[in-house]
């Protein structure tokens, strides 16, 4: 069983830039910069948990309007060659 101690201190060391906004920000909406910091930080952890890969998202949309020609990959060169060998005919 793990256990959460709310009274640990981490330590993280911010480029000053970053340091100076987190400070205009504590300031700014009269929070400490801890918990600034708590809450960005679990921001990112649901966004992080949220996030949907490209793959699930289009998932249900993947061979639903297939042609039903299973070679198309490997044969797409050959029907290149023959739809501009027919354009080159009509003219």
């Amino acid at each position: 069983m793990m256990t959460i101690l709310s009274d640990k201190i981490t330590t993280a060391r911010l480029p000053v830039d970053t340091r100076n906004k987190l400070l205009a920000l504590s300031k700014i909406k009269k929070k400490t910069k801890s918990d600034i910091i708590i809450e960005s930080l679990e921001m990112y952890y649901t966004q992080e948990e949220n996030e949907i890969d490209s793959f699930s998202l289009g998932e249900g949309f993947f061979g639903k309007y297939g042609s039903g020609e299973n070679d198309r990959a490997t044969t797409y060169k050959k029907r290149i060659k023959e739809k501009l060998s027919g354009r080159m005919a009509a003219c």
